[in-house]
C-alpha cells in the first residue's frame, strides 16, 4: 500500500486493474478520505473538505433533497459513490438519480453537481465532469463558488459557463429544481 502524508493531499497514482476488493482496502486503509478510481486506473485521494465548503456541500445537497422528497428519485451526497459503465468510482458533492436507475449496477446518476473547494484542481474537475456525461449523466453543474460561476453541462454540447447569478434553474432529469446560490456565495463574503 501507498503511505501518503496529508500535507501532499490531494495525492493522484496509478494503480491499473484494481479489483474490487482492493478498492475496498484502500478505502478501509484511508477511511477519513475520499477516494475515486478513474477508468484510466488512477486512484485519487483526497483530504476531508474544509469546514466552509462542507457547509457549502450541505446546503446544495439540502435544497435538491427538499425538491426530491416524494418524486420517482433520490439524491445522495459527497459520501455516495457510483461504480460507472466505464470502471471509473467517482462521488459528486450532490446527484440525483431515478429509483429505476439506482437499482442498475454499473450506474450513473442522471444529474450531478460539483462544487470546486480549496484544494481542487479546476482541471480535474472540468474532467470529471466530462466523465459523468460520458457515462450517462443527463445534466451536471460545476460550482464555483469564489468565481460565483456555475458551469453547465449537457451531453453532445459545449460547457456553458453562468457568472453572476443567483439561482438556476434545473431542466431535463431535474425540471423544477431551482438552486438557490445566494445562501452558497455567502458562505465565502
Amino acid at each position: 500500500m501507498v503511505m501518503v502524508e496529508e500535507s501532499n493531499l490531494p495525492v493522484t497514482f496509478s494503480a491499473p486493474g484494481l479489483t474490487d476488493d482492493q478498492f475496498a482496502e484502500l478505502c478501509d486503509r484511508y477511511a477519513g478520505y475520499r477516494i475515486e478510481y478513474t477508468a484510466d486506473g488512477e486512484v485519487v485521494l483526497m483530504p476531508p473538505t474544509d469546514p466552509e465548503t462542507s457547509i457549502q456541500n450541505n446546503l446544495i445537497a439540502y435544497q435538491l433533497t427538499r425538491w426530491a422528497l416524494g418524486g420517482p428519485g433520490m439524491v445522495t451526497e459527497s459520501s455516495g459513490g457510483y461504480l460507472l459503465p466505464n470502471g471509473a468510482r467517482l462521488a459528486p458533492d450532490a446527484a440525483w438519480i431515478s429509483t429505476t436507475r439506482m437499482r442498475r449496477r454499473p450506474t450513473c446518476p442522471q444529474f450531478v453537481i460539483e462544487l470546486l473547494s480549496p484544494s481542487d484542481r479546476p482541471r480535474k474537475v472540468l474532467a470529471k465532469m466530462r466523465e459523468w456525461i460520458d457515462n450517462g449523466a443527463e445534466l451536471g453543474w460545476m460550482i464555483d463558488p469564489r468565481a460565483r460561476t456555475v458551469t453547465v453541462f449537457r451531453p453532445g454540447l459545449e460547457p456553458e459557463v453562468h457568472t453572476g447569478i443567483t439561482k438556476l434553474e434545473g431542466e431535463g432529469p431535474v425540471a423544477g429544481f431551482v438552486l438557490d446560490l445566494e445562501p452558497i456565495w455567502a458562505v465565502v463574503e
